[in-house]
């Protein structure tokens, strides 16, 4: 069974319609991508996922309908690190990892803490710093820190390369490799930059205008030359 599957989903923004009759699958401890043109339904694609946006059609999370707002989708096991990082400037890095784990019930959140601080090494030295202090690389460091402290199923990271340079972009996408293979975290990363975007997945779903307009095995969608210039602009 798949951990996530979204059956025919449509979205609006008001009377204007982002998403139409989106299927996708996620299954456990698989990184998937979902690439795609600027106004392609990318992001509204994650959006509809964790309840921010009007949306029919099914999602399910194992097998269990996942409706209503964030919260829902938090509670279900959803964290959604969305673009612009959404890092609390005003609070400590320290804060902001603490109020990733807002739904959590059991574990030690210290513990976690220094779990988090095992990939990001920076964050033991500067727990009292005030994120907005931070770099842009670092800040969107601790936003995925931070979606880390819910202990979630399904990651959702909307186009976390974003302002960052190149250097920043490898190492945030290592970590996420490195996530994924030690503590078979299962991904869906929506990415502007095909080429990383295709190297970090497994699989990969491409929209237009709202629309799957392919989908495929990473490797296959990188090495073949008409779908690179026809969809993914390199």
């Amino acid at each position: 069974m798949a951990l996530l599957e979204l059956d025919r989903v449509g979205a609006r923004y008001g009377p204007v319609h982002a998403l139409h009759d989106v299927s996708l699958t996620v299954r456990e401890g698989e990184v998937v991508a979902v690439l795609g043109a600027n106004g392609a339904g990318k992001t509204t694609t994650l959006r509809a996922i964790s309840g921010t946006v009007s949306r029919s059609g099914t999602i399910e999370l194992e097998g269990k309908a996942v409706k209503g707002g964030p919260e829902v989708a938090a509670k279900a096991g959803i964290a959604h690190v969305p673009e612009g990082r959404g890092t609390f400037v005003d609070l400590t890095v320290i804060e902001n990892l603490k109020l990733g784990a807002y739904t959590r019930r059991h574990g030690s959140v210290k513990a976690d803490i220094a779990r988090i601080a095992e990939y990001f090494p920076w964050i033991a030295e500067r727990g009292g710093q005030r994120a907005g202090t931070l770099s842009g690389g670092e800040q969107q460091m601790l936003a995925l820190g931070r979606a880390l402290m819910s202990r979630p199923r399904l990651l959702l990271l909307d186009e976390p390369s974003l302002g960052l340079a190149p250097m920043v972009v490898r190492e945030f996408f290592r970590i996420v490799r490195e996530l994924n293979e030690k503590e078979g975290l299962t991904v869906l990363v929506v990415e502007q930059d095909a080429k990383i975007a295709l190297k970090a997945s497994a699989r990969a779903y491409v929209l237009e205008v709202g629309r799957v307009a392919l989908t495929g095995a990473s490797d296959e969608l990188r090495s073949d030359e008409s779908i690179r210039k026809s969809y993914l602009g390199y």
